[in-house]
């Protein structure tokens, strides 16, 4: 039992020591791409960011950003994807937020409020991505204004697993949003909402 207890413990530290490095590693690769990152902020695991360039990606102070499985409870499917699409595509996420393996792309403008919590792989975007219209769907340079809608989402949120929040949709303070729901419309503060296409199902109370 000493043993397994010794054993424990030096696994703990390395893995102290490797996530210090790695949150090193990834806070000077998130600012070579352009990312504006606010002091106490972790970086587990590299994550996907392009698009800084010619948008604006900024992440609050003492943001956790986990792009590695064994990061979260659940894991992770992917790294944490921070991506600008149009010029001018602005994301922004508040202080104390946590997000793990969370996929965020903007073509008009993103806006999570502070100490936000997203379960693995959530989804979050404000545009259609393609053409309504048919012809030539696949190849046409998209009309970002024309299929994009701003996203807000408040603070103190907490969006579940593999939840999906679309375009032009606002999320009120405090609110639940339960795994594997699709946002299509706004949630009210302090509500809790679920399903494809989420609803509220009950308010919390206080």
């Amino acid at each position: 039992m000493r043993a397994h207890r010794l054993f424990s413990q030096l696994v703990n530290k390395h893995r102290g020591v490797r996530d210090r490095l790695l949150t090193a590693v990834g806070r000077i690769y998130a600012r070579m791409q352009g990312v504006v990152i606010g002091e106490g902020g972790w970086i587990v695991g590299l994550p996907i960011i392009s698009g800084a360039d010619w948008g604006s990606i900024r992440v609050g102070e003492r943001c956790v950003l986990n792009s590695r499985p064994d990061g979260t409870a659940l894991g992770t499917s992917h790294p944490v994807v921070l991506r600008c699409l149009a010029p001018g595509a602005e994301i922004v996420i508040g202080s104390d937020c946590g997000l793990s393996g969370t996929s965020i792309c903007a073509a008009v403008r993103i806006e999570i409020g502070s100490r936000c919590l997203f379960g693995a792989d959530v989804l979050v975007f404000d545009t259609d991505f393609h053409q309504h219209a048919p012809e030539n769907r696949r190849y046409a340079q998209p009309d970002w204004l024309a299929i994009s809608r701003p996203v807000r989402i408040g603070d103190d949120v907490f969006i579940g697993a593999r939840a999906i929040v679309q375009k032009g949709v606002e999320i009120g303070d405090g609110a639940i949003i339960a795994a594997g729901s699709v946002v299509t419309r706004d949630v009210p503060p302090r509500a809790i909402a679920a399903g494809s296409p989420a609803s509220v199902v009950r308010m919390l109370e206080g």
